[in-house]
């Protein structure tokens, strides 16, 4: 794909309603189509480029790969659809404001407090602020393996996510761009391990780290 943006086709939007019904007929006591219509409504911002509906159908796809490594495994589906559910290019709490959407939206919907909670520290856990083998929430791990899966994605998808990460930053000058995207991806490169999953560090690892040599070069 050439282009930036993700185009959305009818197809990924019944696939995504579909799942959606699934994931909260299974979890959910209480359905809510009004949720499901606020989080596509947000997954296609146009301030987004690369946190989009197809990030979240490749999130969805891969975890459908490894569900069974899953503690909780509806809710960590729950916590990749909440995940980006906020994203201001300009802020620095999107994952804090995303995580108290998920506890107001999953209460009022009827999920067990305890599932709330958890699905919460999921999603602040997609902060990055710690390499994910060193969480300790059970399923965090996954959860954070499966974000950053596009890292470790084939040379052509990688590189179009850096042009749609580029274009969600398009307000930012090149230089300075430059060099902060850099150092982001440089702080991925000096990890021991990008990935803490035995599967998806088999899958990915390498890939990911050659990935990231090449855009951190220069």
């Amino acid at each position: 794909m050439s282009t930036t943006r993700s185009t959305v086709s009818a197809a990924t939007v019944e696939a995504l309603t579909h799942r959606w019904q699934t994931l909260s007929r299974h979890l959910m006591p209480t359905q809510h189509s009004s949720l499901l219509t606020q989080l596509l409504d947000a997954w296609r911002e146009p301030q987004r480029h690369y946190h989009t509906p197809q990030h979240l159908s490749e999130c969805l796809s891969l975890f459908d790969e490894v569900r069974d490594r899953a503690a909780h495994p509806l809710e960590v589906e729950l916590a990749l659809w909440l995940h980006d559910a906020v994203y201001d290019v300009r802020a620095h709490d999107n994952e804090e404001r995303s995580a108290h959407w998920a506890d107001q939206a999953l209460s009022d919907a009827g999920l067990a407090p305890d599932s709330v909670r958890r699905i919460h520290d999921l999603i602040m856990a997609t902060c990055h602020a710690a390499a994910p083998h060193t969480l300790h929430t059970p399923d965090a791990p996954l959860l954070i393996d499966i974000d950053l899966a596009i890292l470790g994605a084939p040379v052509p998808r990688f590189a179009e996510y850096e042009r749609q990460i580029r274009a969600e930053y398009a307000w930012v000058p090149p230089q300075l761009y430059a060099d902060k995207r850099r150092a982001v991806l440089r702080g991925f490169l000096e990890r021991p391990r990008i990935y803490a999953t035995p599967l998806l560090h088999d899958r990915l690892e390498l890939r990911a780290r050659a990935n990231l040599t090449r855009a951190t070069a220069g």
